[in-house]
């Protein structure tokens, strides 16, 4: 991410090898007439394994017309243990229990007369792993020899060594084993003359293995160059720079990463200065890569280089512009890779979009560029931090809603379209929400926990490998604990599967009124409700909570035996389970409104004293009196959360920023209304008179 402090950004499973061999089926069988225009018979079928490991496997399928050309497929087959499609290439697959369904992508719906089309997939297992022997091409049960129309199969049993590397050249099969990744984000990237210069420690081999351990198996390595780069003409790289790059590469590489570096904010530092002083700007450009070229020439075809971080240009004439500027950039970058030889002949290579946006604009000038470049071996990259007015609460975004899904669906749908389903492999090499550049809280965490769930499932869906962004604010870097370990449960829980949510994470009931039942609606997301639990007890259905369709009504006499003595805030936590993924925590809070109380300060210190008695703060709104907007962000009354104002719990108080009061009209009476998670609301007026700032209950 383009990650610097203060700054927005646009934004392994682990795998235990088995040892020793397995096996490869070859199916090799014949087909019938699959048209009335296709009446010559004959097909033939390898499926292969090449590689298995615990729990997962990868499989190939080439499928070879020994009949008249064909003009969309469709293969069908069983798993005789049950195994499971999880991702695929070059084929569109789906399955319905054992049964599963090949179909091809737009690129390769013609088999012509002895054409073979070839596909891949990564699947799941338990127990055994063994091969199907029997398939069917556009409904019709292959039956026949390979190269004649008797009704025989044959099988061919080999065995091979284990492994997870997919075949050198196929692209879409790498980045699909690259799945899940991280960033080591804020370290080599930082800007300033030391890896430490944004507050992280020093890189170490403990910490890259036990980001493996937690299921990754590529891992992001953002490098910035700028203060390590000598003068004109040569643009020299600091020797020992480089080599601190290449040790840090190097373990990764070890740990058995997928491992990816880049040029990263040298993009806003010079790069952006191209629309200026283009001919200075590319000559460092080109002489920066031709340097990493050569150092990482040898290294692993596991190593992959990315063009550049974000790319963006300052004072550009526009549009057209921006995108000849990158096209040169990435065919520059592309060219200089290809020359130097070695692995970097075949290496994937990494090119982004403008911003590494994924509007249609953008990815269509990518597409452009791929293009051109003819070069299987390429990967197309954005970035995705979510709608913006959900990702830091502003607008009042503070639910994850049909807004904020249809803005994830349609991102995710256009790089699909525009290449994976044309075998042009997508990384999303960031993600993650903007809010958590300030702190985890911006976003409720409910809200966050459903994001983060879909975002893996859809992502799975249309088979793009994504790499969590992570600056320190994740997994510590000398604990290798997780900050927010319920968010990490659940997005490791989405790399594989979906898991059910609920409208809300939170039921409240006022102190001040009497307990009545409180109602959810579930989102089964594929699953089925399987119970209600208070830590190891299962509750009751049909006394404590019930289940009509998708609702969840937990009922007056269980709240007020769980509740307790009903003191302010969360007084138990409920686990709703589901037949998959990790469960939905439920929390029962009591609460009454909060009380807020006068106040004097300044625009540089201003607090608002709040009880918040067990409820909590959703979004502000500020007008003037005649319904006007106020504060920044005067497009919306909803101001942005932690920017403009943030609620203190420990010192029991609401600040308003100093960035708020920028934007305030002085001697304007403004009126706020803060929105708490309850449904509550409060009004509350300030009046800024220079520095001076009073705030009051009328």
């Amino acid at each position: 991410m383009a990650d610097m402090r203060g700054k927005l950004r646009r934004i392994r499973w682990r795998v235990g090898l088995l040892a020793g061999g397995m096996v490869s089926l070859l199916a090799s069988v014949g087909l019938v007439a699959v048209t009335d225009a296709q009446a010559a018979a004959g097909c033939k079928v390898a499926y292969s394994v090449p590689s298995q490991w615990q729990g997962g496997f990868s499989g190939n399928v080439n499928i070879t017309n020994l009949g008249d050309p064909i003009n969309g497929w469709r293969l069908t087959w069983a798993f005789p243990s049950g195994q499971q499609v999880t991702q695929a290439w070059n084929a569109s697959v789906t399955a319905s229990g054992a049964q599963v369904t090949a179909t091809n992508v737009s690129y390769n719906s013609n088999i012509g007369t002895n054409g073979t089309v070839s596909f891949g997939f990564n699947g799941s297992w338990t127990g055994t792993n063994t091969a199907p022997t029997s398939f069917a091409l556009n409904g019709v049960t292959c039956t026949g020899g390979t190269t004649t129309t008797t009704s025989t199969t044959t099988t061919t049993t080999t065995t091979t060594t284990t492994t997870t590397t997919p075949p050198v050249g196929d692209a879409m099969a790498q980045v699909a084993a690259m799945q899940p990744g991280w960033n080591l984000g804020n370290s080599l990237d930082a800007v300033g003359s030391d890896e430490t210069a944004w507050g992280n420690p020093r890189i170490t081999e403990a910490l890259l293995d036990n980001v493996r351990a937690q299921g990754f198996k590529s891992i992001r390595i953002p490098v910035t160059w700028s203060a390590h780069q000598g003068p004109a003409p040569g643009y020299t790289i600091d020797a020992a720079y480089m080599n601190r790059v290449k040790e840090v590469v190097d373990w990764a590489l070890a740990d058995g990463f997928y491992v990816m570096i880049n040029i990263h904010h040298d993009s806003w530092q010079w790069i952006n200065a191209m629309p200026t002083d283009r001919t200075n700007v590319l000559a460092r450009y080109n002489a920066l890569w031709t340097q990493l070229a050569t150092k990482f020439r040898d290294s692993s075809t596991k190593l992959i280089l990315e063009s550049v971080n974000e790319p963006q240009f300052a004072n550009s004439s526009g549009d057209a512009q921006n995108a000849q500027l990158l096209h040169e950039l990435n065919t520059s970058f592309h060219g200089i890779v290809r020359r130097s030889g070695g692995n970097n002949a075949s290496r994937l290579l990494v090119l982004p979009t403008l911003h590494t946006s994924s509007e249609q604009a953008r990815v269509d000038e990518l597409t452009t560029t791929i293009n051109s470049l003819n070069d299987r071996n390429l990967i197309a990259t954005v970035h995705f931090y979510g709608y913006w007015p959900f990702s830091v609460n502003v607008a009042g975004g503070t639910r994850f809603d049909a807004a904020v899904q249809k803005d994830l669906t349609d991102s995710f749908d256009r790089v699909h379209a525009a290449f994976v389903a044309r075998g042009i492999p997508v990384i999303i090499g960031e993600y993650g929400l903007l809010g958590f550049d300030r702190h985890t809280g911006t976003i409720q965490q409910g809200e966050k926990l459903k994001f983060f769930e879909f975002f893996g499932h859809y992502a799975r869906s249309k088979q793009l490998t994504t790499q969590l962004w992570d600056n320190g604010q994740h997994l510590g870097r000398t604990s290798f604990q997780w900050s927010d370990p319920e968010l990490f449960a659940q997005i490791k829980s989405s790399w594989t599967t979906r898991s059910g949510t609920a409208s809300s994470d939170q039921v409240f009931s006022a102190r001040a009124s009497a307990i009545t039942n409180k109602a959810l609606t579930l989102n089964l997301n594929g699953t089925s409700f399987v119970g209600l639990r208070h830590g190891t007890t299962d509750l009751v259905r049909g006394t404590d909570y019930t289940v009509s369709g998708d609702q969840l009504t937990i009922t007056a006499s269980a709240i007020t035996r769980l509740s307790g003595s009903r003191a302010y805030g969360t007084n138990a936590t409920l686990s709703a389970r589901f037949s998959a993924g990790v469960p939905w925590r439920i929390n029962l809070v009591t609460y009454d409104t909060p009380v807020l109380q006068n106040a004097n300060g300044t625009t540089a210190a201003f607090a608002i004293p709040t009880t918040f008695r067990g409820d909590q703060l959703a979004t502000m709104e500020a007008k003037y009196a005649d319904g006007s907007n106020a504060g920044p962000h005067n497009w919306t009354s909803y101001k942005e959360f932690d920017q403009a104002f943030a609620p203190d719990y420990t010192a029991n108080t609401t600040v308003l920023k100093p960035a708020f009061f920028a934007d305030v009209n002085d001697g304007a009476k403004v009126t706020l209304t803060f929105h708490y998670w309850s449904g509550a609301k409060v009004t509350y007026y300030v009046t800024k008179s220079g520095s001076s700032v009073t705030g009051s209950l009328t």
